[in-house]
């Protein structure tokens, strides 16, 4: 496969960008390298990924949609990993516009490259679980109705998913939407809870936990998740258009959470207990059935392996 990746100085992108050029294929990508988070972790990433062959990188935002062409023109390209947003939940109440720009806006332009490319084959884009809204039942599957987002930023990856379903109606583009669940790992983001903690931890300082006895996640190691992706990638669906779920199915509570933290760290942190902030959900838990019986998504990885993971490289990292 000739896949362009969107998002690849990002978390997933990084580590999906890795998994797939240890595969054999060419990957072509993109990425803003924004400041939504230290810069410096996106070149890093970026660093390790530079001494493949079969790897290019372009910096580019996706909602210049000159730009992205003149980027990905010409490559033959067959495949899109479409993975580049504007992140967060909170973020997102001061900050509306990143979000349509680069998750709307961006989307819509990845979908005309594919429109007009020729060689594309398939598009697997990434949406979230946030797209569920702020429910306290589960576990979610794809065929639930979803109308309620609880934030802007759940609203704009619900718009990706309905702009996904318009263009494979209008043009025949086969796609794959890839509803994510609180992915986290080593390499991750430090705006994630997880990476807050053990960072505020190992320097002794006090964390913020906000609405600990409501918080549910269903914490998805990194590894489970692009495990399957270059499965995903290379089978288009036959339906034209398809979301699956891709979580753990194991929610664990933001206080298990600070458990495995403390547990990988050594150390017991100073809590600040606060109430629920605007825009978050209380409980995500994954039906993973469909991904399951189409790909052999088995997550296999718990919450305390996978922190302690985490933990052994933020340990053995420039970030700490």
């Amino acid at each position: 496969m000739i896949i362009l990746l969107t998002g690849t100085a990002g978390f997933i992108g990084f580590h999906a960008a890795r998994r797939l050029l240890s595969e054999g294929h060419r990957v072509i990508g993109i990425d803003s390298l924004n400041d939504y988070y230290d810069v410096s972790l996106k070149y890093a990433r970026l660093a390790e990924l530079k001494s493949h062959e079969n790897f290019e990188f372009y910096k580019v935002e996706i909602s210049d949609h000159k730009a992205l062409d003149v980027a990905a023109k010409d490559k033959g390209v067959t495949h899109i990993l479409h993975l580049a947003a504007q992140a967060g939940v909170r973020y997102s109440l001061d900050n509306p516009r990143a979000y349509i720009q680069a998750n709307v806006m961006g989307h819509l332009n990845i979908l005309e490259f594919a429109r007009h490319s020729g060689t594309v084959e398939h598009v697997a884009y990434a949406s979230s679980s946030s797209v569920y809204g702020d429910r306290e039942d589960g576990p979610f599957t794809e065929t639930d109705k979803v109308r309620s987002p609880a934030s802007l930023y759940a609203a704009t990856k619900l718009g990706g998913e309905m702009l996904a379903e318009s263009y494979q109606r209008l043009y025949g583009i086969p796609q794959t939407g890839l509803r994510f669940f609180t992915v986290y790992g080593p390499w991750g983001r430090p705006d994630m809870a997880y990476f807050i903690f053990t960072d505020k931890i190992m320097k002794g300082d006090p964390i913020t936990l906000f609405a600990p006895d409501e918080m549910r996640r269903d914490f998805t190691y990194i590894d489970d998740i692009v495990d399957v992706l270059p499965k995903i990638l290379s089978r288009p669906p036959s339906s034209g258009h398809e979301i699956y779920n891709l979580g753990n199915s194991k929610p664990n509570t933001l206080m298990q959470l600070v458990d495995a933290v403390e547990a990988a760290c050594g150390r017991t942190g100073e809590k600040i207990i606060l109430g629920k902030q605007n825009g978050d959900v209380s409980n995500t838990f994954a039906d993973v059935s469909a991904a399951e019986r189409d790909f052999g998504f088995a997550p296999k990885t718990d919450l305390h392996e996978g922190v302690k993971r985490f933990v052994e490289w933020y340990m053995q990292s420039s970030v700490s």
